[in-house]
């Protein structure tokens, strides 16, 4: 009888409100604290031997002694869970127990492996409010540091000359992994002080259990006339190998990092630090980028010779993927924190990661009407691009077929156009609602899926058959399908522009980079609209046809040449194809392409039937056919789950692999650096490759100004590359950037290169 009663205990215990006193008759799930607020968890290892866990309970709320345990590992021989005496109470379903309320501190006694550095506890617990509604019971996964067996609690040492104050994180660090993330400004400090009139000395203090990357860290200085920072001293960190951005340098302990001031006045100055790192819990969450603001007053200090290599310090930081967290952990914001400075130091500034890249990178913010003509001519110029000119020729077939018949040119533009605007304005809102959940995204990134790249390669193989006459939807049928063939015309006709759109998402024409630039960090209803007039720049050809009878005139008349008109315009569909299963081979391997051609040949025969089988009597052929067709989708399910194909690293004299930890060591060596930020499906690169990247004319002018080529690929996602095109003003690729030798600013070159072009922007680096 006592396993029943407890058994219907955890059961009915959550639904105790509804046997609760009268006075609490009111009380609801919503009036309850999210239960990790009731109780917050953490755990702590003050020795090797001996785990903390500890709860702190809200008022009002009472944890269950008989209901909380804690398991730990294999590598930590536990001993039974150490847990105070609580206070007795009679309850309705578990009878005489004992609760707690306040605080719980329960031990774990045991002893770990010798070369075991965490142990991870699996936690159990359950309890109640005293309004009479209890939670269901609890489960978490906490994963606790260990101390070493040497180690001992280090006292803060002083930054500089004792002067600075530790503010919100002077206190010593929690020693372990908290169960939920701390705050950022609690995870990681920030302090700073002008060391002497030439030198800054920074401090970072990521809380135990924390870490901050070295490779993902930017800095400058505002405010400062004459003044300005050099390449930071970072002291050696740890080698970290991190999923998203490969071989990194991080530092899980305290980190005193030297920052040279360049001077060109030696007055005494007022200035602001801005510092943008990032960092993560370990084995937990990871931040977005955090910025601090530090106001510094800088003392007098020497001219820095004219000889002295000018080495900006880095600015390129690229933010993690907010959505990476471990079981049982909740993501948390990354408030802004503020930073401790010195005592003569004025308030430290609370403010967001700057957000003004067309500012920074095109000599000031762009005005939404600059913007609105840029976006026009850009959509514009996109119908010349080589990625749209298979679809294009579509259009071209749909306003030949409508002959000198005004109104159903007008019909077919309209509707072409409607298609083009929904998908543009669909594309960047989708876009846009991504950036601003944290993913590392932009222009083209749908093609960074390789299911999408499937099925486009799917659509265009259709669309060739199709062409081709294997197959086709919406012949008239003894009279009765006049109605079904004029229902045709705009669905086709709206589908056209929705291809248009896809296709064209890899490409950026010239003067696209900066309409979309301003749409990215714009309110969303304007860069919504930036976006639609994109769109409308790409429909405008077609629809100046169909509304200007002068150039409708000048179409030829419909004839029996459009049928093989049509049947040549298929084989630019398969070429479309093609180039598309290369992409999905560079992304997924050549597994994938041969699980893709599986698919294309299960659609192919599954169309083929259909269009046999479209006249008989029995439906079930064609049910039969579509059901064939349909499980060509099967192929590209198993393409999704490969894993991503390994990119061959640049093996040519001069050429490296990107990486902004070897962009600034190769800066700081003096040399040019062309940085090339490219994507398999990035037509508009391919083209700049074959005409000019890949020539030998190129290959000279390398060797000739000592120059070293570095190539970033965009192929698949990659957070480090979006935030390149971020710090340059850039929202997909192309996107070349020649940095001078001996320091400086990097100039963005135009998206359509030219041999001549070239030459001249390595002259104006070399000087």
């Amino acid at each position: 009888m006592t396993l029943i009663r407890s058994l219907l205990a955890c059961l009915l215990l959550p639904l105790a409100s509804l046997v609760a006193p009268a006075a609490s008759a009111a009380i609801t799930q919503d009036d309850l604290l999210p239960v990790d607020e009731a109780f917050v968890l953490t755990a702590t290892a003050a020795t090797r031997d001996r785990i903390e866990v500890r709860w702190k309970i809200t008022d009002g709320y009472y944890l269950y002694r008989h209901r909380t345990g804690v398991e730990a590992d294999a590598g930590f021989a536990a001993q039974p869970l150490q847990l105070p005496k609580g206070k007795a109470y009679r309850d309705e379903f578990f009878g005489d127990v004992e609760t707690y309320r306040g605080e719980l501190v329960a031990t774990l006694p045991g002893q770990p492996a010798a070369s075991a550095d965490s142990v991870s506890l699996k936690i159990k617990y359950q309890g109640c409010a005293d309004a009479g509604i209890c939670y269901p019971p609890q489960t978490r996964t906490l994963k606790v540091a260990l101390p070493p067996a040497e180690a001992t609690d280090a006292a803060f040492v002083p930054l500089g000359s004792g002067a600075l104050t530790s503010g919100l994180l002077g206190q010593k660090p929690q020693a372990g992994i908290d169960a939920l993330p701390l705050p950022a400004e609690q995870a990681f400090a920030f302090e700073a002080i002008a060391f002497n009139g030439n030198e800054l000395l920074l401090r970072f203090t990521p809380a135990r259990g924390y870490y901050v990357y070295r490779d993902r860290t930017s800095m400058a200085l505002e405010g400062a006339q004459g003044v300005s920072l050099q390449a930071p001293r970072w002291p050696k960190g740890k080698a970290h190998r991190d999923e998203h951005f490969g071989d990194v340098t991080v530092y899980f302990d305290q980190a005193e990092v030297p920052v040279p001031l360049r001077r060109e006045k030696a007055d005494a100055t007022q200035a602001t630090l801005r510092v943008t790192f990032q960092g993560c819990q370990t084995d937990g969450i990871c931040y977005p980028p955090m910025t601090r603001r530090v106001k510094l007053s800088i003392p007098a200090g020497t001219i820095t010779p004219a000889s002295t290599p000018d080495v900006p310090a880095p600015t390129a930081a690229a933010p993690l993927p907010t959505s990476t967290a471990p079981p049982a952990s909740t993501p948390v914001a990354a408030p802004d924190a503020t930073a401790a400075t010195t005592p003569a130091a004025a308030e430290v500034e609370r403010t967001r990661p700057p957000e003004d890249v067309l500012a920074r990178n095109q000599g000031g913010a762009t005005s939404l009407l600059v913007a609105l003509a840029l976006a026009l001519a850009g959509g514009l110029i996109l119908n010349l691009m080589p990625c749209v000119l298979p679809i294009l020729s579509l259009k071209a077939l749909s306003l030949a077929e409508s002959g000198q018949n005004e109104g159903d040119a007008r019909r077919r533009a309209l509707w072409y156009t409607a298609g083009v605007l929904v998908s543009f304005v669909a594309v960047g809102a989708l876009a846009i609602a991504l950036r601003a959940a944290g993913q590392a995204l932009g222009w083209g990134f749908q093609l960074q899926q390789p299911w999408l790249v499937g099925l486009l390669a799917y659509v265009m193989f259709a669309v060739g058959l199709s062409l081709s006459g294997v197959f086709a939807i919406g012949h008239r049928l003894a009279g009765a399908g006049h109605g079904l063939a004029s229902r045709r015309g705009p669905a086709g006709d709206f589908f056209t522009g929705v291809l248009a759109v896809v296709v064209a998402s890899p490409c950026t024409a010239p003067f696209m980079g900066v309409a979309l630039a301003y749409a990215f960090t714009a309110p969303t209803p304007l860069a919504l609209l930036v976006f639609a007039v994109l769109g409308l720049g790409l429909a405008l050809p077609f629809l100046l046809i169909g509304f200007v009878p002068a150039l409708a005139n000048r179409l030829p008349r419909p004839g029996a040449w459009m049928e093989t008109l049509k049947q040549v315009l298929a084989f630019p569909m398969y070429l479309t194809a093609v180039w598309l299963l290369w992409v999905l081979g560079k992304q997924r391997g050549i597994d994938a392409v041969g699980l893709a051609l599986v698919g294309l040949v299960l659609l192919a025969l599954g169309l083929w039937w259909f269009q046999r089988a479209r006249f008989a009597a029995s439906p079930l052929p064609r049910v039969l056919a579509l059901t064939l067709a349909a499980t060509a989708l099967l192929p590209l399910l198993m393409v999704h789950r490969l894993p991503v194909a390994s990119a061959a690293a640049p093996t040519a004299d001069g050429h490296v692999p990107y990486s902004a930890e070897r962009l600034a060591s190769l800066r700081a060596e003096g040399r040019i650096v062309f940085v090339d930020m490219t994507a398999d499906w990035c037509v508009t690169c391919k083209a700049n490759e074959k005409a000019v990247l890949n020539t030998a004319a190129f290959r000279d002018l390398l060797a000739t100004h000592e120059a070293v080529m570095m190539t970033g690929d965009w192929t698949n996602v990659d957070p480090a590359i979006t935030a390149f095109l971020e710090e340059h003003g850039a929202v997909g690729v192309p996107l070349y950037v020649m940095y001078p030798r001996g320091g400086g600013a990097g100039e963005v070159l135009p998206t359509v290169l030219t041999q001549d072009g070239m030459r001249q922007a390595f002259e104006r680096a070399a000087r």
